[in-house]
């Protein structure tokens, strides 16, 4: 049986991405081939400084369909990049790196050679330079993907914030009827196609407790109206609940997904409850995006003591994919 490539973009190169990539493939063996897309030099010089080793083996596109590749050396798909410090300070100087990594991995997944992507960690400040609140804005646009969300998936419990990386002040803005109910049907197709179930979805207010002091109440003229309409077509769906309760233990654990109005106000919690035991989903893609739960962590570049378990979930849950 034949399981088709995953391909992972390294991102940031001056991040703890090498040190997770190098534990996670040498922690245990996966069906399918995982094909990695980053700089040949930068990635022997990051080895060498972390004292964890692995053969490298080069390939070319036309490698991705060879039924006979494996993952007992690293497979890949170099980059150029002159950087000659294994690692150094995050800046705006690997964009173009970064940049050119992504569009060879979008090429690939538009030729529907594989349909899993991983992508590493990069820095929001310069990569991103405020023209997307996130990697997942930055891929829809790529893929002209209007209707898409975060879906952070642990097998007990995920979560969805329906913004994503924006301010506070500007959420109560961007949360309306039309976009809560696309993206609650995005998340029951997910849970459809990939476990076959429906999935029990909570929903929380806005507001601290659901209630406003404001003439206008968010909760009663937006959220509650969405739920209202998305059960009379038999979703399962509940709330709008308290964000305070909602997480506690005997709440949480009636539902597969809660679904919050902003990107803190589920995240923390469920980074509280799970830590590394998470990956993030990108939904509505024309491929299964996934992004390990953590960012280029500069304190711990080169340290040799981070958690892998994220990354090695990610590869898990597309390994399980044919």
């Amino acid at each position: 049986m034949n399981y088709k490539p995953i391909i992972v973009v390294a991102g940031e190169p001056n991040s703890i991405f090498s040190e997770i990539y190098l534990k996670s493939i040498n922690s245990k063996k996966f069906k399918s081939p995982i094909v990695l897309i980053a700089s040949h030099n930068l990635i022997k010089l990051q080895m060498r400084k972390l004292n964890l080793s692995k053969k490298i083996r080069l390939i070319k596109f036309s490698d991705l369909k060879d039924k006979s590749l494996n993952n007992k050396k690293i497979n890949l798909i170099n980059i150029s990049f002159n950087q000659k410090k294994a690692f150094d300070k995050i800046s705006n100087k690997s964009n173009d790196y970064i940049q050119k990594s992504f569009n060879v991995a979008l090429k690939i997944l538009k030729k529907k050679i594989t349909n899993k992507f991983i992508n590493g960690p990069i820095s929001k400040r310069f990569f991103l330079n405020k023209k997307y609140f996130g990697i997942t804005e930055y891929l829809a646009q790529k893929t002209k993907t209007k209707n898409f969300a975060m879906l952070i998936y642990n097998k007990n419990l995920s979560v969805c914030p329906l913004t994503t990386h924006l301010p506070i002040k500007k959420v109560s803005k961007n949360i309306n009827k039309e976009m809560i109910k696309k993206k609650i049907k995005l998340i029951d197709l997910f849970f459809k196609e990939y476990f076959n179930k429906k999935p029990l979805m909570a929903v929380t207010g806005l507001n601290p407790h659901c209630e406003s002091t404001d003439a206008y109440n968010e909760d009663e003229k937006i959220i509650y109206p969405s739920i209202k309409s998305l059960k009379k077509s038999n979703y399962k769906i509940f709330g709008p609940y308290a964000a305070d309760t909602i997480f506690l233990k005997k709440n949480r654990r009636k539902y597969n997904v809660i679904i919050g109005m902003y990107h803190d106000q589920v995240l923390t919690p469920i980074k509280t409850l799970f830590e590394y035991d998470a990956i993030n989903i990108t939904l509505g893609l024309p491929f299964l995006r996934i992004s390990p739960d953590h960012g280029p962590n500069e304190k711990m570049i080169g340290k040799n003591k981070s958690n892998p378990l994220s990354l090695i979930k990610a590869l898990t849950f597309l390994d399980l994919k044919k």
